[in-house]
C-alpha cells in the first residue's frame, strides 16, 4: 500500500513537472516552454513551478530568436529579410499570450515589444521581394513563366505590407500576363427530343469550369457568349462535340426451356395394402425467360485548339455508355419445378424503359467524369 502510494505521487510530481514546461526548458524548446508554463499559469496563478520555468524560458525564448535574427541580417540569403520578419513575429506571438496572463506578467514584468523592428524588416523584405517582381516583370510580355513569377513575388509583397506602394496595379499587371483565357465550345444537340438534357450537361461542365478550386488560378474559362459580350480575344478554344451518339437501341432475347425440379417431390397418393403412401417423383415446368436491354452510348471529340494559330494541340476521344436491362418471365407446369431465383424471375413484368431524355443524360455522366479529369490534368500546372 506504501508503494503503491509512492508510486502514485511519484507519477503525479512527473506529471506536474511536465505541465509546467519544466521537460522542454530543459531539452531548450524554450517556446514550448513558455506556452506550457503560461497555460499553466493561466489555470493556476500560484503555481510556483510553472513560474520558476516562465521566469526563465522567457527570457531565453526571445534571446534564441534575436540571436537567429541576428544570424539572418548578416547573411547573404536571398530574402533573408523575411526570415527576419518570422523570427519576430514568433517573438510577438509568445509576448501577445504573454500580456493576456496577468498571473504571467507579475513574473517577468512587462516584456518589451518589438514593433518598429518587425516593421522595419517587413519593409526591407518587402523592397527584396518587390525588385525581383520588377525584374520578372519586365520580361513578362512575351514570357508567361515570368509573369507568374512576378504574381508570386508580388503577392508575398503584399502579404508582407498590404499598402505596399503600387502592389495593387502591380498585382493586377501581372496576374493579366500570366493568365490565359480560354473559350469552352460546349456540345450543340439540334435534335428537340434531347435539348433539355444536353443543357444538363453543358451546365455541369460549365460549373465545374467555373468553380472547382483544384483548376489553375491562372486559367480563366468563359463562354462564347461572355466573350462576345466583352470582345475577349482568347488563347485558346475548348472544343465539345458528339462524334456521334445513340439513346434507345433496343435488344429483346426470349428463351423456353422445359427445367426440372433437382430433387424428388410428392405429386401424389397410392394405396398399398390398405395404407396411403405418397409418392414422389421429378416435375417439369415450361419456362419462358424474357431479358430487354436498352443501350444507349455516345463519343465526345474533345480538342483543344491555338486561338491565334487555329492549330489544333490536343485531342482525345472520351466514350460512354449506359445499359438500362429488365428481365421477367412466366411458366407453365410444376412450379416447384422452378429454382428460387427463376421462381422470382417470374413475378418481374415488363417495364417501359426510361424516357430518352433520362437516357442521354445516364450515358454522359461518364463522360462527364473523364472530360473533368482530363482537363484539371492538362491545365493543373498550366
Amino acid at each position: 500500500m506504501i508503494k503503491r502510494f509512492f508510486a502514485i505521487a511519484l507519477l503525479g510530481y512527473f506529471s506536474f513537472a511536465c505541465s509546467s514546461g519544466k521537460k522542454a526548458l530543459e531539452q531548450g524548446n524554450y517556446d514550448a516552454a513558455v506556452e506550457t508554463a503560461i497555460g499553466r499559469l493561466q489555470k493556476s496563478p500560484t503555481n510556483t513551478k510553472a513560474q520558476k520555468v516562465l521566469k526563465e524560458a522567457f527570457p531565453a525564448a526571445v534571446n534564441f530568436h534575436l540571436s537567429k535574427v541576428e544570424n539572418w541580417k548578416n547573411s547573404q540569403e536571398q530574402f533573408r529579410w523575411e526570415r527576419v520578419v518570422a523570427e519576430y513575429k514568433q517573438i510577438h506571438a509568445l509576448t501577445d499570450e504573454l500580456v493576456n496572463c496577468q498571473a504571467c506578467l507579475k513574473v517577468t514584468g512587462t516584456p518589451r515589444r518589438y514593433f518598429d523592428d518587425l516593421q522595419t524588416a517587413r519593409i526591407l523584405a518587402a523592397d527584396e521581394r518587390y525588385a525581383v517582381g520588377q525584374s520578372a516583370l519586365k520580361q513578362a510580355y512575351d514570357n508567361r513563366q515570368a509573369a507568374k513569377d512576378a504574381f508570386y513575388n508580388f503577392s508575398v509583397v503584399e502579404e508582407l505590407i498590404p499598402t505596399y506602394k503600387d502592389i495593387k496595379s502591380k498585382l493586377d499587371e501581372s496576374y493579366e500576363l500570366a493568365s490565359i483565357d480560354i473559350v469552352v465550345e460546349q456540345v450543340s444537340v439540334h435534335s428537340p427530343t434531347y435539348a433539355l438534357s444536353n443543357e444538363y450537361f453543358q451546365g455541369k461542365i460549365n460549373e465545374f469550369l467555373r468553380t472547382n478550386p483544384k483548376l489553375n488560378q491562372f486559367v480563366r474559362f468563359h463562354s462564347p457568349e461572355m466573350a462576345e459580350q466583352n470582345k475577349l480575344k482568347p488563347d485558346q478554344i475548348i472544343r465539345l462535340q458528339f462524334d456521334d451518339f445513340i439513346v434507345g437501341q433496343t435488344y429483346v432475347e426470349t428463351n423456353t426451356n422445359t427445367v426440372t425440379s433437382k430433387d424428388s417431390v410428392k405429386v401424389g397418393e397410392t394405396t398399398v395394402n390398405g395404407k396411403k403412401i405418397a409418392v414422389f417423383n421429378k416435375v417439369t415446368a415450361k419456362l419462358t425467360q424474357s431479358r430487354k436491354a436498352v443501350t444507349s452510348k455516345g463519343i465526345l471529340d474533345f480538342q483543344v485548339i491555338d486561338f491565334k494559330t487555329k492549330q489544333k494541340i490536343y485531342q482525345d476521344k472520351i466514350g460512354g455508355e449506359f445499359v438500362w436491362v429488365n428481365e421477367w418471365g412466366n411458366f407453365n407446369g410444376d412450379e416447384r419445378a422452378l429454382t428460387k431465383q427463376q421462381l422470382s424471375l417470374t413475378r418481374n413484368k415488363e417495364l417501359l424503359p426510361p424516357p430518352p431524355q433520362q437516357l442521354f443524360t445516364e450515358f454522359t455522366k461518364p463522360i462527364y467524369d473523364q472530360i473533368t479529369r482530363k482537363i484539371k490534368k492538362y491545365y493543373e500546372n498550366y
